[in-house]
């Protein structure tokens, strides 16, 4: 009689997590495989979102633009309008005063904290801390409104402009930014507390989605999600870029790289923003008027090419914009956000953990779906659309040979 031999053989289950899902406040389809309970690939899948906005600045005028790009996210316009405003200043030689680059430091703090505040909320939402999340939300609405006050509009601010900002501040409103800001800070401070303590919160985020340093750099993650694995980089600490140079403040980073950590990052970088903020406010320079006369804005861009970057909510944001000398519209725009890197480059990130423990990672990422839709290719010999992965994208390979539009 022959001895019997068990072979297990895995059963893998495909499970599709969004397009539309209630992790997910944007489209974006994590096409996952979990033997058991246990994750073992996921592909990201992107392009449900793509609105052309590249190719739509290249067809309007360089400063019809700053109102375009400033609509390629709701939660970091300010930074997106910072940053290709800064490239146009760059091919004219045009420089700002003091008071207008402390103005566009204010303006793109408050935003980060209210974008930090926001992902934070969302995480307590996605592990089921509810009264967490509205709580959150509640107290975000003091930045909601100081960024109202200082920009004109509580999302969308349309407040950059070359040569300086739309709107000054006057003593009242001064008033007004540091009562809310003073407000703020401490129930900042006990949110941190309360994800630094909360046993439920621990539970679900540490140790769940671990990243290496070498993982980081290998890989090319930004922002939060490198610093919170000890790799300190930040935009405005090496660029120091309109008044980063004078405002001081620390870049915050921890060394436990999971997704905790990712979270504990954003609370302690939202207090240096309000320092930073309070900062501003008290130091506000008085050498002359924030707001350039517009009729008196070049009509003409000289020929040249500017490649800035500014150091998003979700890390560097870089933009490359080029004038041919010829008319009153780009030559070409290109974005590179952070998200791009972030989302699309952490498919790694998921393996060896739980099917609960996948809208957490992806949270802890802090994904902008609308900063990533970026590309259509277009052959234009055939006049067919293909669709590329954005590995075939980056290596070239046969689309270098071929005519495309992107």
């Amino acid at each position: 009689m022959g001895v019997s031999k068990v072979i297990e053989v895995p059963f893998t289950l495909e499970l599709p997590v969004g397009p539309q899902h209630p992790a997910l406040h944007e489209p974006l389809l994590l096409k996952a495989y979990a033997d058991g309970e246990e994750i073992v690939r996921v592909d990201v899948n992107t392009g449900y979102n793509h609105r052309g906005i590249e190719k739509l600045c290249e067809r309007n005028s360089f400063y019809k633009d700053i109102f375009i790009v400033g609509r390629v996210c709701g939660i970091c316009n300010a930074v997106h309008t910072n940053v290709y405003v800064r490239a146009l200043e760059a091919i004219l030689g045009v420089t700002p005063n003091r008071r207008a680059k402390y103005l566009r430091v204010l303006a793109m703090e408050l935003e980060r904290i209210h974008s930090h505040m926001l992902i934070n909320a969302v995480m307590a939402e996605n592990i089921g801390f509810e009264n967490l999340f509205m709580n959150i939300m509640l107290d975000r609405e003091r930045v909601m409104k100081a960024k109202e006050i200082v920009t004109g509009g509580r999302v969308l601010a349309d407040y950059m402009m070359v040569g300086g900002v739309r709107r000054d501040i006057d003593d009242v409103k001064r008033d007004r930014l540091r009562k809310l800001l003073t407000e703020l800070k401490p129930r900042v401070e006990y949110y941190r507390k309360v994800f630094e303590e909360d046993e439920t919160i621990l539970k679900r985020l540490v140790g769940v989605g671990r990243l290496k340093p070498v993982d980081v750099t290998s890989h090319g993650l930004l922002g939060p999600v490198a610093r919170a694995s000890g790799v300190k980089i930040d935009a405005r600490a090496s660029d120091k870029y309109d008044a980063y140079d004078e405002v001081s403040f620390n870049v915050v980073t921890r060394t436990e790289g999971d997704s905790w950590a990712r979270m504990m990052v954003r609370w302690d970088e939202t207090l240096e923003s309000i320092e930073m903020a309070l900062f501003i406010l008290d130091k506000l320079p008085s050498d002359g008027s924030p707001v350039p006369d517009e009729k008196k804005l070049p009509r003409k861009f000289p020929p040249g090419e500017a490649y800035t970057r500014v150091e998003a909510q979700r890390g560097e944001l870089a933009y490359y914009v080029m004038s041919d000398g010829k008319g009153m519209n780009p030559y070409r725009v290109k974005i590179r956000t952070p998200s791009v890197n972030n989302i699309i480059n952490t498919g790694f990130l998921y393996v060896g953990y739980t099917i609960p423990d996948l809208p957490v990672i992806l949270t802890s990422l802090d994904p902008c779906v609308s900063c990533m839709e970026r590309v259509t290719v277009v052959d234009l010999e055939k006049n067919s659309v293909y669709r590329v992965s954005m590995k075939e994208l980056s290596g070239g390979g046969k689309w270098v040979s071929r005519r495309y539009s992107v």
